[in-house]
């Protein structure tokens, strides 16, 4: 069932409200740009041994996995509490709570509970989805409810597996783009202010894995990508009609969210599946798909890759990885903090892994130069799978119920 809590007249004011966004802030999953890229600049080159230093930590965030937007001074995450699944705001200048809203029941997977997802800031709106498919609107500066829907209840969703809803939704102008999976249609659009769907990939039914649609420009044609557990495809945003489709093979869980360079899609996921790369062209109306690789150079369970100079970074069980994207040879490899997340700022990449260790290793594909690492304080029994999140000067770590604000700024 579809809930609409808001006029037309107080949505047209809230889009127009609060919706600048400073260069510096990361207002969605895997920052501005969905590669987990920071443009900040003046950060510090080598981290003491107990780490940066530390500017704030706060307790109540809830049970989970999410990571966080930052937005005009908030911080925004997910988290289940002891009543149910919330989506939370914070003060950034001090991890303060401003407000939470309720989004659904709490729990998940045996043995992984937990909220998975990260909001997506967009106009002076939140949009989130928390491991039940309850998929909700808010009001940024109140957490007030605007529209909610169920992508199980409403959509008919499949997922590849039992792992839940894990995907960070997609805003692109009027649309909200998600993937309920199934055979209804693995992507659908909705309208922002009402929560209605505009289109759906009728065409294309996978059932969803845990990665995140993206936004690229590929032979000249803007378009949205997406991987499953079967294939990655290219949709057109206006229509949802399937531009393309590479059959591509994952087990258990795909999770990674896609790279794009030029015409090549490079996508990978673990369970020994490995990283694929396709490259995409268009002859007049048709478009066609050829595989330039297939192997196991990175084979990214979670904790994603990032795409720096015609190279792919990212972690592959316990070793750190470089491929150059082109050809699928490894530059590199070797041993760092071991398995865990990958985000780049200032010359850098911030490693942090599951098991807790935050590693700053120098973004060259040269050799694996590791330059400084620390262990996270109050870490909790569970894997860290958060994010980590450059933001404003600052890096944020986000470890179950805690969230600890460390001070990145060169003094």
């Amino acid at each position: 069932m579809l809930y609409r809590l808001a006029s037309f007249s107080a949505l047209t004011l809230l889009l127009c409200s609060d919706s600048s966004i400073i260069a510096g802030d990361w207002p969605q999953w895997r920052g501005p740009n969905r590669d987990a890229i920071s443009e900040e600049t003046g950060l510090l080159k080598s981290w003491p041994a107990d780490g940066p230093p530390l500017a704030w930590k706060v307790s109540g965030v809830g049970e989970g996995y999410s990571s966080v937007s930052i937005v005009n001074g908030k911080i925004y995450t997910l988290g289940d509490l002891e009543d149910g699944s919330y989506l939370i705001a914070l003060n950034e200048a001090d991890g303060s709570e401003v407000w939470k809203t309720k989004i659904g029941l709490a729990g998940g997977h045996k043995g992984y509970p937990g909220t998975r997802s990260t909001p997506t800031f967009d106009g002076g709106q939140l949009f989130a989805l928390n491991q039940y498919a309850d998929f909700v609107c808010v009001d940024a500066n109140s957490g007030d409810l605007v529209w909610k829907v169920n992508l199980n209840d409403d959509f008919n969703g499949k997922m590849m597996s039992g792992w839940k809803y894990s995907e960070s939704a997609l805003v692109d102008g009027n649309r909200v783009v998600i993937t309920p999976g199934g055979k209804d249609g693995t992507v659908v659009a909705l309208d922002r202010t009402t929560g209605k769907q505009l289109w759906r990939t009728t065409e294309w039914t996978d059932a969803a894995g845990y990665s995140s649609v993206i936004i690229a420009t590929i032979e000249g044609t803007r378009q949205y990508i997406q991987l499953t557990g079967n294939s990655v495809a290219g949709i057109d945003p206006e229509s949802g009609k399937v531009l393309w489709v590479a059959e591509r093979q994952g087990k258990t869980a795909v999770i990674p969210t896609p790279v794009v360079d030029g015409n090549v899609v490079f996508v990978t996921s673990g369970y020994g599946v490995g990283c694929n790369a396709f490259r995409i062209t268009k002859n007049g109306d048709s478009w066609n798909t050829e595989e330039l690789y297939a192997n196991k150079g990175i084979a990214n369970h979670h904790g994603g890759v990032v795409l720096l100079d015609g190279h792919v970074f990212g972690s592959t069980n316990g070793a750190f990885k470089c491929l150059e994207l082109a050809t699928g040879e490894l530059a590199y490899e070797g041993r760092s903090v071991g398995k865990g997340a990958t985000v780049y700022a200032d010359g850098h990449l911030v490693l942090r892994a599951e098991k807790g260790p935050v590693a700053l290793i120098k973004a060259t594909s040269k050799g694996l130069e590791e330059v400084s690492r620390f262990d996270q304080p109050d870490r909790s029994k569970r894997n860290a799978w958060a994010h980590p999140v450059i933001a404003n000067g600052k890096l944020y770590l986000r470890d179950q119920d805690i969230l600890l604000c460390y001070d990145l700024s060169a003094k």
